[in-house]
């Protein structure tokens, strides 16, 4: 099942990116892009890493590149972000941010 196969890919790129401080939620639409790019009926479930890849990693890398992260104050308290990747109207792969937490603050 390509959809199973996709939550345990999702599930290790967030892993890997909340280690990071970085909290990703994707919505329904934004897995059922990535299914659609990431499925062949010749190929199968092979597009799918690459499909994950440019769509979810390549699009949090242009988003962080951007500025798009908070400042981190200074000290040794540590931002964690928030975002949720989701699918325009048009087709387009988008980032909401949530609210920062700054960890280790007692804030």
């Amino acid at each position: 099942n390509i959809r199973a196969i996709a939550e345990v890919e999702f599930k290790k790129v967030i892993a890997r990116l909340g280690e990071r401080q970085l909290d990703v939620t994707l919505t329904d639409r934004f897995k059922e892009r990535v299914l659609e790019e990431g499925f062949d009926p010749a190929y199968g479930a092979r597009p799918l890493r690459r499909a994950i890849t440019r769509l979810l990693e390549d699009t949090l890398a242009e988003h962080v590149l951007g500025g798009a992260q908070e400042e981190v104050p200074q000290g040794r308290a540590q931002v964690r972000q928030f975002v949720e990747l989701d699918v325009s109207r048009d087709g387009k792969v988008v980032v909401h941010r949530g609210r920062p937490i700054l960890e280790g603050s007692g804030v």
